[in-house]
């Protein structure tokens, strides 16, 4: 919400807001844009001279009072997804979507194209760490969109151009069964204009799948021939220093060596994406890597926290097998001899039931694994499988490996007097699993 709200004020709008006394980076970002919010839900709180209600699709009128008030009186009223979609539809619009890897992909193609001068408007599902915000507000042509599909918001945006990374079933409380969840994609991708473009992973079968819905011009990218941007001599950078090098080349033509300062090869795909789309859009490759250079990423994404008794502390936002095992792999990469202690917060029952094997088998490059409660939502208070029906599946593969703790205080009770210098925590989740990794930085968690 706090991106669009930004995008608002440098247009000129009064923008006012309520929220939950919740703690979260956009307290500071409101505060940065001047912006004064209410901390508790009223139908006082809506002006009598609004001009649009904006609501999240978390909340309706049953649930907000304020959402009702604004029925109520009338009132223009959008949901946050349809008027980012009206503000995207507005220009060059390039969308990147997908199952893992979005949100850095668009991070950082928006950080590449700023550096190069293109001015891009930008709306990103974390906070990035260059911008202290998860919006760039640009005079440019070019508005790059992470565009979620959750309850299919795809079907709002309007896009002259997208990123496709990955396709892996998700969302599972949403879309029944796979083959929906392909459709929303495969729909998406068919409303790219002609004169338009398309960058996928040509690594991922069910990317190349939905691929074929495109009427638009397709560029493939990953580590296989068969791809028009491919990725070579992948390595490490110094060990113990987070980061790659790696080249590409562009239809049998070199583009050169690039650094990234995030881990594993999955971010050197995505770096590959952003190539893609720069070489395409006609940007200077010189710039694009000394831009890729310099990204310092996104939160929540392997992201170092600080430390405690020398035992490193890392977040990551990983909430699917797929994205653990990616995210555990690279911890093993860059520290092959630590001992690596991932902290799960599981993320809404029906993902949990329906991919409880996945993640199950998710956790191989962990030393030991620590469950905690499933963390629900406003949609599921509750569902048939626990946390300890995780734990037991784990222990299946990996006798031992697992053990339930339910709660974050707990969980740092537990771990703030074992750590030390030969360990890694690696708190993993969607949840609020990150207050691990802060109250175990602190002198007395």
């Amino acid at each position: 919400m706090v991106a669009v709200a930004e995008i608002f004020v440098f247009s000129g709008m009064a923008v006012t807001g309520s929220d939950t006394k919740e703690k979260f980076f956009t307290d500071k970002v409101l505060e940065k844009l001047n912006i004064k919010y209410f901390e508790k839900f009223s139908a006082k709180n809506i002006p009598n001279d609004a001009d649009v209600v904006i609501y999240s699709t978390a909340y309706n009128e049953s649930n907000n009072i304020e959402l009702a008030e604004a029925k109520k009186r009338n009132l223009p009223i959008l949901s946050y997804p349809e008027i980012l979609g009206e503000l995207f539809n507005k220009k060059y619009g390039i969308a990147v979507c997908g199952t893992h890897g979005k949100t850095t992909t668009s991070a950082m193609l928006s950080s590449v194209m700023k550096y190069c001068g293109v001015d891009p408007t930008a709306v990103i599902g974390s906070r990035i760490i260059d911008w202290g915000s998860n919006a760039l507000v640009g005079k440019g042509d070019f508005f790059v969109l992470e565009a979620d599909e959750f309850q299919n918001k795809l079907k709002l945006y309007g896009p002259k151009a997208a990123v496709v990374t990955s396709i892996d079933w998700d969302h599972p409380d949403f879309f029944p069964n796979f083959s929906e969840y392909k459709k929303a994609f495969s729909d998406f991708v068919a409303k790219i204009p002609k004169t338009g473009f398309l960058v996928c992973c040509g690594d991922d079968a069910n990317v190349a799948e939905i691929g074929k819905s495109a009427r638009c011009a397709i560029l493939k990218y990953g580590f296989s021939k068969n791809n028009d941007f491919i990725i070579t001599r992948v390595k490490k950078l110094i060990p113990g220093i987070i980061g790659e090098k790696f080249e590409v080349a562009f239809k049998g033509k070199g583009l050169g060596k690039f650094e990234i300062k995030l881990p594993g090869r999955h971010n050197v795909s995505n770096a590959a994406a952003v190539i893609a789309v720069c070489h395409k859009i006609g940007l200077g490759l010189e710039k694009v890597k000394e831009a890729l250079n310099n990204f310092q990423g996104t939160s929540r994404r392997f992201e170092y926290i600080g430390e405690r008794n020398g035992a490193i502390l890392i977040d990551d936002y990983g909430h699917h097998p797929e994205e653990i095992k990616a995210t555990l792999k690279s911890a093993r990469e860059i520290y092959p001899d630590k001992n690596i202690i991932a902290v799960f917060h599981p993320h809404s029952y029906s993902r949990t039931e329906v991919l409880l094997a996945d993640f199950a088998q998710s956790f191989s490059d962990a030393n030991k694994v620590i469950v905690l409660d499933i963390y629900g939502s406003a949609r599921e208070k509750s569902g048939k499988v626990s946390s300890r029906d995780l734990v037991s599946q784990i222990n299946k593969y990996d006798f031992g490996k697992a053990e339930y703790i339910a709660t974050i205080k707990e969980v740092v009770d537990y771990l703030k007097n074992r750590i030390g210098q030969n360990d890694i925590v690696l708190c993993i989740g969607a949840g609020n699993v990150f207050e691990v990794a802060e109250k175990l930085k602190s002198p007395h968690p």
